[in-house]
């Protein structure tokens, strides 16, 4: 299993072979490569997984807010069974 951030596709960048993408995580739009998925169609609105820079995974808003549900965890120190 690997770290992976979600994020919302906002298009595509012109070059670089089609395989990049602009991607707003967290607020802020980085570009991505999403070569790992040529069998992907990405447009704006899409809910992605990244890691290292790379999509490994196109997914919907639910899979998106459950990745995030999960970084925010690992990052309290907690488990689910000790909050509050």
């Amino acid at each position: 299993m690997c770290l992976g951030i979600p994020g919302r596709v906002l298009g595509m960048v012109d070059g670089y072979g089609d395989q990049l993408a602009l991607v707003d995580v967290a607020g802020e739009a980085r570009k991505v490569n999403i070569g790992m998925l040529p069998e992907e169609t990405f447009t704006a609105g899409d809910w992605v997984i990244i890691h290292m820079g790379f999509v490994v995974e196109k997914t919907d808003e639910a899979g998106a807010d459950a990745a995030m549900a999960g970084l925010q965890l690992m990052g309290s120190g907690r488990t689910e069974d000790d909050s509050p």
